[in-house]
């Protein structure tokens, strides 16, 4: 017996229901404070390289690797 429940709901419903913290205004804080400083031309591209670095800690490995866990996941080949 198969049974698919369909559920209709917006994000933030949905972070509700699984009991998840509302991080939007920690969201908005962080864009304001980084177009501040972009608009001041505070922020130098050493920043910049070090804040993506921290994004993705293991580079073009970690691309690799989350490439190939979707598309396995996706069923997509690889070329």
């Amino acid at each position: 017996m198969k049974i698919n429940v369909e559920v209709d709901c917006t994000p933030e419903e949905a972070r509700r229901a699984v009991g998840l913290p509302d991080l939007s205004p920690i969201h908005d804080v962080y864009i304001k404070s980084i177009l501040g400083a972009m608009d001041g031309a505070v922020i130098k591209p050493e920043i910049l390289e070090n804040m993506m670095k921290n994004w993705m800690p293991m580079g073009d490995a970690s691309m690799a690797f989350w490439r190939g866990l979707f598309d396995s996941a996706t069923g997509k080949k690889k070329d």
